[in-house]
Order: C-alpha cells, then sequence, then structure tokens
C-alpha cells in the first residue's frame, strides 16, 4: 500500500497530483505542439528515457493521454490528447500570457497568439462570465464547498528538478518558466496558500505536512523568482511575511483556470471542495478566457501562433 498524508480537500491540489509534475507538463506542452512519437518527445523535452516512460504512463493512467499503435508500424505509437486534457487549454493560454509578461526580454523568442475570429494579435485575459471583468487575486474570497473533507493523497518521492525545462534542448515552449516554477508540488501549494492570504512560515506549515526545511527551501526559491517578497516582522530571530509580488499576483490566472479544471475532472460526487465569489459582481465566480480585442471567448481551433523575436 502507497504510503499517504492528509491535508484539506482542493481541486488545485488534486489537479497538481495529477498533472502537477514538471516532466508531465513539458509533455502535454510538447503534444500540444503536435509532438507525438517517443523519440520526438525525448528529444524535444531533454528527459531521460526512463522518466518519459514513467510520465507517459501516468498520464495515461489519469486519462490525460490515448496511446495509438498503428497496425502499420507497431514499433512507432503515438500519444494524444484527451477530452480530459484538451480542456488544460486554458491553462496554457494563461501561462503564455505570464510568460510573455515577465520574460520577453530583448534577444528572446515569444509567441504571438492570433484570434482568427477578429484577425488580430491578442493577450488572452480570464475573465467573470457574469460580470465580464478581468480576474484579479484581489476580487475573489473563498469559502468551503459541498465537496468540503480532508483528503489522503499519495505521498510522492519525486524530487523538485534541479535541471531547469528553460535550458532544455527546445527553446519553442511558451511557458516553459512557469513549468519550473509551479512543476513541483510543494511550490506550486505555497503559492496557491498565499492567494488565500497565508504570508508566515507558521501558517504555510500548519497547513502543508512538510518538512520544515523543505519549506525553508520553497519560500527561498519563490523569493528568488520574485515570486514572493519577503518583509521582516521579527528580530532575534528573523522572521518574514511572504507577499505576492506583482509576477506573483499576475499568476492568479492560472491558478484559477487550474481550479475549475480540477473541479471538473478531479473532484469526487460530492462536488467542489472550495467555491470561489467575484466581488464585484458578488457571483460564484465561472471564468473564461477571452480575447483582449473583441471580447469573444477563445477556442482553441479559433487561435494561430507565431514566434518573434524580441
Amino acid at each position: 500500500m502507497s504510503e499517504t498524508f492528509r491535508t484539506k480537500a482542493s481541486s488545485i491540489n488534486r489537479a497538481l497530483d495529477q498533472i502537477g509534475d514538471k516532466w508531465c507538463l513539458v509533455i502535454l506542452q510538447e503534444i500540444f505542439w503536435g509532438i507525438r512519437t517517443f523519440n520526438e518527445l525525448l528529444n524535444a523535452s531533454g528527459m531521460s528515457r526512463g522518466v518519459l516512460s514513467d510520465r507517459l504512463k501516468w498520464l495515461q493512467k489519469v486519462d490525460c493521454l490515448r496511446k495509438l499503435v498503428p497496425p502499420d508500424n507497431p514499433r512507432r505509437p503515438t500519444y494524444h490528447l484527451t477530452t480530459k486534457s484538451t480542456e488544460i487549454y486554458s491553462l496554457a493560454l494563461m501561462a503564455t500570457a505570464w510568460e510573455n509578461r515577465f520574460f520577453a526580454h530583448k534577444g528572446s523568442r515569444r509567441i504571438v497568439l492570433t484570434h482568427q475570429v477578429c484577425q488580430r494579435t491578442f493577450t488572452p485575459q480570464l475573465c467573470c462570465v457574469k460580470c465580464d471583468k478581468e480576474v484579479q487575486a484581489k476580487d475573489v474570497t473563498y469559502r468551503p464547498g459541498p465537496g468540503f473533507q480532508i483528503d489522503d493523497r499519495a505521498k510522492k518521492v519525486r524530487r523538485r528538478s534541479s535541471v531547469e525545462t528553460a535550458l532544455g534542448p527546445n527553446s519553442l515552449n511558451p511557458y516553459l518558466n512557469l513549468i519550473d516554477i509551479i512543476g513541483d508540488r510543494w511550490t506550486a501549494n505555497v503559492i496557491a496558500l498565499a492567494y488565500h492570504g497565508f504570508k508566515r512560515f507558521d501558517q504555510f506549515h500548519a497547513e502543508l505536512p512538510i518538512a520544515t526545511n523543505l519549506l525553508s527551501d520553497r519560500l527561498k526559491y519563490l523569493a528568488n523568482k520574485d515570486i514572493f517578497i519577503p518583509v521582516p516582522y521579527q528580530d532575534k530571530p528573523v522572521r518574514y511575511h511572504y507577499h505576492l509580488s506583482e509576477k506573483g499576483l499576475a499568476m492568479f490566472p492560472f491558478f484559477i483556470a487550474l481550479l475549475q479544471w480540477g473541479d471538473k475532472w478531479c473532484s469526487d460526487e460530492t462536488g467542489a471542495p472550495v467555491i470561489t465569489n467575484h466581488t464585484p459582481c458578488q457571483h460564484d465566480l465561472f471564468a473564461v478566457v477571452r480575447c483582449s480585442h473583441c471580447q469573444r471567448d477563445i477556442n482553441p481551433n479559433e487561435v494561430t501562433f507565431e514566434w518573434i523575436e524580441n
């Protein structure tokens, strides 16, 4: 029997347990780009054969990939998205918007999206379907949902990789910096808790069953990545409040899209563990990705892309 630990139920946690591993995210991203075979994925991602094989099996187990074996070439199977993983598209768009905003420095390449409906290049925006306003962290509150409970989650032995995917062989990846930050369960959990108002080490530690040295490592990592701003509130010993930076707050739409995906695909029969409320309109939040120009909902088959040099 696999070892487990207990946390409050969260659709974000459940989604991260299925697809939040860095290499799982890389594989899904590459398949979005049309890479289908094992060797193509191996060359594009830079991961080892063993890691790639393990993650492909896992993504099939959680119904995010399906493997097709051509009758005329059984040694060259291809991997394809399922309905479940196709709906990660909104996550990919919000990740791309964040990446373009914070990593489009001179000399780098960035992806430009064109909405075929209005024929304009656009920035994806996550908007409330009730009031049409763009969703921001300061405008969202939370309350327990019908599925609020305690989850028994499997402990995983995978460690946070020290190899940054942004340094991998495939430079045509639109959100590798975000994958490096959130592609570790504990790091992503800490960021998610910060949106709930958590600021101190002891608050994070009371919520997460994580060793103190690991939590310290994640907090330092997020500070070094400019996601958190550490502000001392006590001397002898020095203790810090960890405030979300502009860069950290801008990641919020990605996490809301992740929560909604988790609500749909990772919840049990009791329903969503947490309900989000959009304070500007006082409605329960349901958000969709829209074009920044025509404000229409974005469908995958209506978007084209190209890479440009900054």
